[in-house]
């Protein structure tokens, strides 16, 4: 008897420690997120900091995901008009790739670029400074290394990523337009007017939102990571492989949940 007993606290308590580690997990994250928002309108403010990082994060994050988009518009539409074909539905292709890339594949495949491109940069380079003991230099010269190295990332990340869905939003569609008029026979004036009469305005509107919460899970997991990354090398790149994990994994979680917010039957 003794012995189940213990067999069976033993498989208790293998079963225990991942759930305790993953809730002490989210603890420390949810921990990190209220200390930079805490920090977030209280002076002083680096503008300069600031700046760079929309640079890094918005401006130089384009080509990639106007790439990801126009080739998305386009493989949508393909795929819509062999689908619909089966039920003599082809000419729902304007406005099905219109709805998919404003709700849906534009704002998720925006933020899964942004985040393999942007919370491997950001969790490199504070991880790096970390190593290299900037981040204590900075304490040392009585700088918040909050104020100084989160917060204008996450705030550049909230502001710019939905700018770049409503960017690769437009691309997409035209990525959509262009195999219809070229691939699919689609006269290309009924074709735009489809797609600008079949949108309504909280379906971009849902979809720049998301943008926003996508933007500040990546920055937040990039800087989170940063700044509890181990030593050495292979601290770093093992803060850079869990931030761009776990930022997709959020991403697409909270696009389930935020989908079922906006979009309940």
């Amino acid at each position: 008897m003794t012995a189940i007993l213990d067999g069976s606290a033993g498989a208790l308590a293998a079963l225990g420690r991942p759930v305790l580690a993953v809730l002490a997990a989210v603890g420390r994250v949810a921990i990190f997120a209220a200390t930079a928002l805490g920090h977030l309108l209280r002076p002083p403010f680096y503008l300069r900091e600031f700046g760079q990082a929309v640079l890094q994060i918005g401006w130089f994050s384009l080509p990639v995901v106007g790439l990801t988009a126009i080739f998305t518009g386009g493989a949508l539409a393909l795929q819509i008009y062999a689908g619909g074909s089966r039920f003599d539905a082809q000419a729902v292709v304007p406005q099905i790739v219109a709805i998919g890339m404003a709700r849906e594949l534009g704002p998720v495949l925006g933020g899964l670029m942004v985040a393999a491109r942007v919370a491997s940069s950001i969790a490199a380079e504070i991880g790096t400074m970390k190593v290299t003991e900037q981040i204590d230099a900075l304490v040392t010269l009585s700088t918040n290394p909050f104020k100084y190295l989160v917060v204008p990332r996450l705030l550049a990340a909230t502001l710019t990523v939905p700018v770049l869905v409503a960017t690769g939003d437009a691309i997409g569609i035209m990525g959509g337009w262009l195999v219809g008029i070229t691939r699919l026979d689609f006269n290309s004036a009924t074709y735009l007017e489809n797609t600008v009469q079949f949108l309504q305005a909280w379906d971009i509107g849902s979809g720049l939102v998301k943008g926003a919460v996508f933007g500040f899970l990546v920055a937040l997991m990039g800087c989170y990571h940063g700044m509890t990354s181990g030593r050495g090398a292979q601290g770093v790149g093992a803060a850079t492989k869990g931030a761009v994990v776990a930022a997709s994994v959020l991403i697409l979680a909270a696009n389930y949940v935020l989908t079922e917010l906006f979009f309940q039957a």
